[in-house]
């Protein structure tokens, strides 16, 4: 007897939908948080849509964001020259981490050791392209995280 195939992180999640009421609560907080309010200040009601596709992609999800807006080279891009401190990625990575539980996201240790892996790998990415300098690779692939394999840009 086969065993049933194994879901990815995005399905496990529960797909776009959940994404999309991570990303939304998510953003409401980050308006009101003192370290990353400045950095989102002219963030449009779109950008939580973005990030949920963008996440949705890097975790086995549709190729939304790829074809909506340019993949992985597009993200990068959205990063240069803002000059993101550790601080900041740190309080991002733990507000979304906290959010994730508010709305009973999936707890079991293997999601979210991927998930955190991913927003640990992908936060301090995006602090090394807001450096100055920092430049854009138009070839760069689209991350796609597993359940303990990693594609990416920087991954092989």
């Amino acid at each position: 007897m086969a065993s049933p195939p194994v879901p990815s992180l995005y399905e496990w999640v529960g797909g776009i939908d959940a994404l999309e009421r991570l990303t939304a609560r998510f953003y409401e907080q980050v308006r009101a948080d003192e370290l990353l309010a400045p950095v989102f200040a002219h963030m449009g009601g779109d950008h939580p849509a973005h990030v949920a596709a963008f996440l949705g992609e890097v975790l086995g999800g549709p190729a939304a964001y790829s074809q909506r807006h340019g993949g992985h080279p597009h993200m990068i891009r959205q990063h240069l020259g803002r000059q993101l401190t550790q601080a900041q990625r740190r309080r991002w990575v733990g507000l979304l981490l906290e959010t994730a539980d508010a709305l009973d996201m999936p707890e079991d240790p293997e999601f979210r050791s991927s998930l955190v892996g991913y927003l640990e790998w992908g936060s301090r990415l995006a602090v090394i392209n807001s450096q100055p300098g920092a430049t854009v690779d138009a070839e760069a692939q689209m991350p796609k995280w597993g359940w303990g394999e990693v594609k990416g840009p920087y991954t092989g």
